[in-house]
């Protein structure tokens, strides 16, 4: 079977990676636990581990002001979602603008024991080796899916005792015992029953281990992903979480599950919400990431001279691209204009209010070949300088065939620009297909236009008839926006004399 490698190449596999790994304590002292011949393979994870623990850690955050003083604040002490955030809007009235700012990095090879590695990895084997649905992945997929510790940023917790024989009577009933995604299923169908998606954790920065979820039995998305993670990999399942940066038409961002079959097909799924197969996402992605345990060497992190001046979600070392796997994908080429100085560039999502950098490319002679962009979106190329993008070059869609059009807003030729709302709905019309407006009556909005900045194109208050610009450039990209914005308002080009949205 794929598992078994000769004893020569383990061996090989387990000194070339000690070698890299240098001589860790803890990973001594592992290697000296496993060192019979029949534990070659456990060798060889248990430097796979060390080799790839770089940058893996549990981080904790204080939410603090202006002047860096921690305000106290629990999500849990508040009844709703909606209660946090006004009780939130009266704490900045109160202190300022607060933030979230890290109050400690617990680095995983600071703090991890033997015992701790000993146990995963006998429980990891246990599972890979019993498990009929688990037989036939290969070593570099058990490492990869099945034996990390941990899937985020969350505390370290010994899980897999937990969850390794929970499921062993319903495990029992399955229609065809070898089936990974009917036993995903069955594990799924249980954390359904009991841990749920509650809105005010994105108000909680850290990442929760198993012991906290338990006891709140709430969370947000990675909370989420990260308890389905400890369930099905405890199973023998090879479950990961892909998440996609930043939507490509909506604010905010998502991470959700993916299982992984033996033969290397992806099913996606939420974690304590939907099954395999079930699972569709709610918006259209630009990029989808997967995280990963093992360092990726590729990364933009690697490429850099200071990894921690680089937009947030391209900082890390541990993920990999898998747009492909979930949507249509072209290269999109773009001539900038930027600092001599500036080698790396990106392309970003308008996402809440802001262009967010959602994939990077080496500039090389004034260009940058973005791989595998999802279509059907509007980007915008840029640089990250000052902990911000700056804008280096125009606006422009990759349409659903792969064609790439440039938003450039003619402020010579203007033209009378219809609007019926900010956010793309499904627009009512009456017998006399006649468009109704979605504005809000008395409400003033302003119309902005893409030039290198969101200009300003005209005001006006609403009415119960669309509104109308005049004199606004042509041919560009626009954000209408109510005097009360709170920047989820869409984008959107025009297309016979109707509003096509971003």
């Amino acid at each position: 079977m794929k598992r078994f490698l000769t004893f020569a190449a383990v061996l090989l596999f387990s000194t070339l990676c000690a070698t890299a790994s240098g001589t860790h304590p803890v990973l001594q002292a592992v290697l000296d636990h496993y060192s019979a011949k029949s534990d070659s393979l456990k060798r060889a994870a248990a430097t796979y581990l060390f080799d790839n623990m770089e940058g893996h850690s549990y981080v904790m955050f204080d939410l603090v002001d202006s002047t860096e003083a921690v305000v106290p604040f629990d999500v849990l002490s508040f009844a709703s979602y909606e209660e946090l955030e006004n009780s939130f809007g009266e704490l900045e009235d109160r202190y300022g603008t607060l933030d979230f700012k890290k109050h400690s990095v617990i680095e995983d090879d600071s703090v991890i024991s033997a015992e701790f590695v000993i146990d995963h990895i006998d429980r990891a084997f246990a599972a890979w080796t019993m498990r009929p649905w688990a037989k036939g992945f290969s070593f570099q997929q058990f490492c990869e899916y099945i034996l990390p510790y941990r899937g985020s940023n969350e505390p370290l917790e010994e899980w897999r005792e937990y969850f390794a024989t929970r499921y062993d009577s319903a495990f029992a009933t399955m229609s065809k015992h070898d089936d990974p995604i009917e036993a995903a299923c069955v594990i799924n169908r249980d954390l359904i029953n009991w841990f749920h998606f509650d809105p005010r954790f994105y108000y909680h920065p850290t990442d929760q281990g198993l012991s906290g979820m338990l006891e709140t039995t709430l969370g947000r998305c990675e909370d989420m992903t990260n308890l389905t993670i400890f369930a099905m990999r405890a199973n023998g399942l090879a479950v990961t979480s892909d998440y996609t940066p930043y939507w490509a038409n909506s604010g905010n961002n998502h991470a959700w599950n993916a299982i992984v079959t033996a033969e290397g097909k992806v099913i996606p799924f939420m974690g304590a919400e939907a099954n395999p197969g079930e699972y569709h996402l709610a918006n259209k992605v630009a990029k989808v990431y997967r995280k990963t345990f093992a360092i990726q060497r590729d990364n933009l992190a690697f490429q850099v001279a200071n990894p921690d001046d680089l937009p947030k979600y391209l900082s890390s070392k541990s993920y990999v691209d898998v747009t492909r796997d979930y949507v249509p994908v072209r290269d999109v080429t773009v001539s900038l204009s930027l600092p001599d100085s500036v080698s790396i560039a990106y392309l970003c999502v308008f996402n809440s209010g802001e262009w967010q950098a959602i994939q990077w490319a080496k500039v090389e002679q004034g260009r940058a070949v973005f791989r595998d962009m999802g279509a059907d979106v509007a980007y915008l190329p840029g640089y990250f300088a000052d902990g911000k993008i700056v804008p280096a070059g125009d606006a422009l869609l990759l349409t659903a065939n792969g064609d790439i059009k440039e938003l450039i807003a003619n402020e010579s030729a203007t033209t009378s620009i219809k609007v019926v709302a900010t956010t793309k709905k499904k627009l009512d019309e009456s017998t006399d297909s006649v468009k109704k407006s979605f504005l809000t009556s008395g409400e003033t909005y302003t119309l902005h236009y893409w030039n290198d900045g969101w200009q300003q194109a005209g005001k006006a208050t609403a009415g119960d008839e669309p509104l109308v610009f005049e004199d606004a450039p042509s041919g560009g990209l626009y954000w209408l926006t109510a005097s009360d914005s709170d920047h989820e308002e869409r984008i959107f080009s025009i297309d016979h004399n109707s509003q096509v949205w971003w």
